[in-house]
């Protein structure tokens, strides 16, 4: 994958100018000097000695903003590392990354911050930056320094796939975060009630498998949601499955309550069926629901009471797939699924283009206070050309990833990225 050197200036010609921020659907040009965008519009021209870039009437829009994934480095490298998933991510349009803090060591303190930005800078792929630890080693017992993270660069606090299970400490934790104006993240999961391979149930009990119930996550939001009364704090729930889930949230910003949440494409494009033949790379966490709730999360999205949509990459190897279901490990990648996934909401009739993509650029820009996921002079240029039609079939034994485990493997998708720029400089091109 070639990474092309910053050209003075680009104008992407001929191009559908989307920009889901401002609401810009337009025929044009768009002009990038050096690292910034300093142009765009259907009246702009190439200025004179300008690199001229076709689109071929391809939509050009701002690059992905990916709230939610696990980039296994430190610690798990042979099942991903930040330059694997660089690669991945900008093949699938992703300028943005925001990476769990569940490394090992746990992103917990100065240094781990810094060793993820600086690993970043050096590949020089997409963009990647870290959550922090909510708490100390994602222990779930002592607060980590959240204001001393904050001020390093973390974008927000969570212990990643742990839910902050203590009442006590959420409280505190929430409290410490109103104080400095900061966001914890939760896994909305009791533990108490997630001991459980997949979506209790029928099938779950025809299939002779331990559930995991809708309520351990409807139980711990509906606590959370009462102690986000008590402190006033900023609070996003990430990756929510249930019918009630969405109800939760939309009653919460009702009350004017400052929550928000996520969730990841199977939640809406897959339901508990895809385990019923032991498929180990269909069991994820949260786990895949019934239809029911798989149509309720469609109906957030629509509604808006959902805010952004997270590719919830979770990369295992071999070892830890290719095992009975019961014991193999959670998670499925999802890097270069999530733009196509997305679209198939529009392609379907869901959701208009624009608010599909608001959903994974300027959504979780905004929400993580992140400089991404618009067209603006000035800005980053950071823009992926995409064919918003063409089709094909995704193939995960091709993945860019280091892991394979992808529950969709072999779907039909349309749209396409034809060509991922950050700062100004090509990383990607398609077929290149």
């Amino acid at each position: 994958m070639p990474v092309f050197d910053t050209p003075t200036q680009v104008a992407y010609t001929n191009a559908r100018l989307l920009d889901p921020a401002t609401g810009l659907d337009t025929t044009g040009t768009l002009v990038t000097t050096g690292e910034v965008i300093t142009a765009f519009g259907p009246d702009v021209t190439p200025p004179a000695g300008a690199t001229v870039v076709d689109c071929g009437g391809n939509a050009l829009i701002p690059g992905l903003v990916d709230m939610r994934a696990q980039l296994r480095e430190p610690g798990e490298a042979h099942k991903e590392s930040i330059k694997s998933a660089g690669k991945a991510a900008v093949s699938a349009g992703i300028t943005t990354l925001v990476a769990l803090p569940n490394t090992d060591p746990v992103i917990d303190d100065e240094a781990a911050i810094e060793f993820m930005a600086r690993r970043a800078r050096q590949i020089g792929l997409t963009k990647v930056y870290p959550y922090a630890a909510a708490t100390k080693g994602t222990d779930g017992k002592e607060l980590a320094e959240m204001g001393m993270l904050s001020l390093a660069g973390a974008v927000a606090f969570t212990d990643g796939t742990k839910p902050i299970a203590h009442a006590g400490l959420m409280r505190r934790a929430l409290q410490y975060a109103a104080t400095y104006d900061l966001l914890v993240m939760q896994h909305p999961e009791e533990p108490g009630l997630s001991g459980g391979v997949m979506n209790a149930g029928d099938l779950a009990t025809r299939l002779g498998l331990t559930g995991i119930p809708r309520e351990a996550e409807i139980v711990l939001l509906e606590r959370d949601i009462r102690l986000v009364e008590m402190t006033g704090a900023r609070y996003h729930a990430a990756h929510i499955s249930t019918s009630e889930s969405v109800e939760i949230i939309r009653r919460a910003k009702a009350k004017g309550l400052r929550v928000t949440c996520d969730t990841a494409p199977p939640y809406f494009a897959l339901n508990e069926l895809e385990v019923s033949d032991y498929r180990t790379f269909a069991k994820l966490n949260p786990p895949l629901r019934a239809e029911d709730d798989r149509q309720a999360i469609l109906a957030g999205l629509r509604d808006g009471v959902i805010d952004a949509i997270g590719s919830d990459h979770s990369p295992q190897d071999q070892d830890t797939k290719r095992v009975p279901f019961a014991v193999a490990a959670f998670g499925g990648i999802g890097l270069e699924t999530l733009l196509p996934l997305v679209l198939e909401l529009v392609h379907t009739g869901q959701l208009p283009l624009m608010q599909a993509l608001r959903l994974i650029t300027c959504g979780p820009a905004d929400l993580l206070g992140l400089p991404a996921g618009r067209l603006a002079v000035g800005a980053a240029a950071d823009l992926a050309v995409v064919d918003l039609e063409k089709p094909w079939k995704y193939d995960a034994k091709k993945s860019l990833s280091k892991s394979k485990n992808s529950p969709f493997d072999g779907r039909l998708l349309q749209g396409r990225v034809l060509r991922t720029v950050i700062d100004g400089r090509t990383v990607y091109q398609h077929d290149a």
